[in-house]
């Protein structure tokens, strides 16, 4: 099974894929509605509406492993998100990204190692991963690397249609 076709659900409970969500890149985000880096869902979002029409899909991923700072609920984020970020880009349901019941999405995700070659466990919300046209991913961002940063940019720009 590849990245693409591991099942997913969504936030309003529907069953899906990477490959149905997306038909281009897409950049993978764990996010959590307490966070001192929930503001990064400002630049995700503008992200996901400038590279929309190359390809690109921002894809949400709700977790509460982190000091509990995504307690609510499908409906509570989803609300949260739309109201306070105006966040159009699709959702996840809430999962586990580290430990023994780690998403197959987040066993896949976690062994690309980032800059400094250091693969594993996500560190904390907001890490990103960018995968390209076909399901590779092809870098993986830490949480305090803003989406807007330049690098992120650039990585996205590498993978999309010009």
């Amino acid at each position: 099974m590849t990245l693409t076709e591991i099942p997913l659900t969504t936030l309003d409970g529907r069953p899906t894929t990477l490959a149905e969500l997306a038909d281009g890149a897409v950049l993978i985000v764990n996010v959590a509605s307490k966070c001192g880096l929930t503001p990064q869902y400002s630049a995700l979002e503008q992200l996901a509406k400038d590279y929309r029409g190359r390809g690109l899909t921002v894809v949400g991923v709700p977790c509460n492993q982190f000091m509990g700072q995504e307690p609510g609920t499908a409906e509570e984020i989803q609300t949260f998100c739309s109201t306070t970020y105006g966040v159009t880009f699709p959702l996840l349901e809430k999962i586990d990204v580290n430990g023994a019941g780690r998403h197959p999405l987040y066993a896949e995700l976690t062994q690309v190692a980032d800059d400094s070659g250091e693969s594993g466990d996500v560190q904390w919300n907001f890490e990103k991963f960018l995968v390209a046209p076909g399901g590779n991913v092809v870098k993986r961002f830490r949480p305090r690397t803003v989406p807007d940063d330049p690098e992120v940019i650039s990585a996205i720009e590498d993978v999309l249609p010009r």
